[in-house]
């Protein structure tokens, strides 16, 4: 017989139980037929599990060592056997997920850990690109959900919730001689260069962060932030992300005399029509308004 589902069930439920005739109960069976499956099995192994010299059996050290190893895998059985029928209600059985490089990521971990303890089998995977990107991934089949920033017009194939915003900066290098002592209105960027992220084949969509003439590209925000660091431009970058670079003076935030330095900038949980969300992505997109 060796170990196999069964096996490591009656074997536990020894253990546990503290007898076989209190196993036999716990399992529906006689306890002739629980020592029987407990004998041959111990001949399989050729060493025993229980002396039976005492009154009630008592596990070896042999049995000891085994007993986490089989938990482990019982509880791996129970939730292969939840998983399955899960999958025939509805859950996927993969959920990718993409989002937008400038969006600050801890709103979206929080609620893949709530689908994590909830789905413990469900395959997930997080893809970050820029917005256009992360669109066209959307409506190539490639994710089956996406956090992106709300574009001014509204795509007639995509349904969306909102989940929050993020606030995007004017940023400068600490130390950059760009503008340096120069009282500010946000016009006198457009002659600036600024580093953004974007996509690098696709056009940009979303112009509203876009106030530069010229401008280079980064596809990620981590790099972006470096460059404007370097010295090579300004950057619009989001608060959430960019406040601790602002904290340790690597980098400096902007001040206008005719605005206030920050674009507040929606950022919603869109799919698409044609792909109603499965139960995973459900899961996902229900807490992503919740607060931290």
């Amino acid at each position: 017989m060796n170990f196999n589902s069964d096996s490591i069930e009656l074997f536990l439920a020894v253990i546990e139980r503290g007898s076989f005739s209190a196993a036999a109960r716990a399992l529906g069976r006689v306890p002739s037929a629980v020592s029987m499956s407990i004998g041959n099995l111990e001949a399989e192994l050729g060493y025993l599990l229980f002396d039976r010299s005492h009154r009630e059996p008592q596990p070896t050290a042999m049995a000891l060592s085994l007993v986490p190893h089989a938990r482990l895998i019982a509880e791996q059985l129970k939730q292969l056997q939840v998983h399955a029928v899960e999958l025939s209600l509805g859950l996927e059985s993969k959920l990718s997920i993409g989002v937008v490089a400038d969006i600050d990521r801890r709103r979206l971990l929080a609620a893949i850990k709530v689908i994590a303890e909830r789905h413990p089998l469900l395959d997930i995977e997080v893809l970050t690109a820029p917005q256009d990107d992360v669109l066209a991934m959307l409506h190539s089949g490639r994710v089956s959900v996406c956090l992106a920033f709300a574009g001014l017009s509204m795509n007639v194939l995509e349904r969306f919730q909102f989940v929050g915003s993020e606030r995007m900066i004017a940023t400068l290098a600490a130390d950059s001689p760009l503008l340096q002592g120069q009282d500010l209105f946000l016009e006198d960027l457009v002659h600036v260069r600024q580093i953004i992220v974007a996509s690098r084949d696709l056009p940009i969509s979303e112009t509203r962060p876009l106030v530069a003439q010229s401008y280079w590209r980064a596809d990620s925000l981590e790099t972006a932030m470096e460059m404007v660091e370097a010295g090579l431009g300004w950057g619009n970058f989001p608060l959430s992300v960019v406040q601790s670079r602002l904290d340790n003076g690597r980098l400096k935030r902007l001040n206008f005399r005719n605005i206030e330095n920050g674009l507040v900038m929606p950022v919603h949980a869109v799919w698409l029509k044609s792909q109603p969300l499965q139960k995973g992505a459900l899961a996902l997109v229900e807490p992503l308004g919740n607060p931290l």
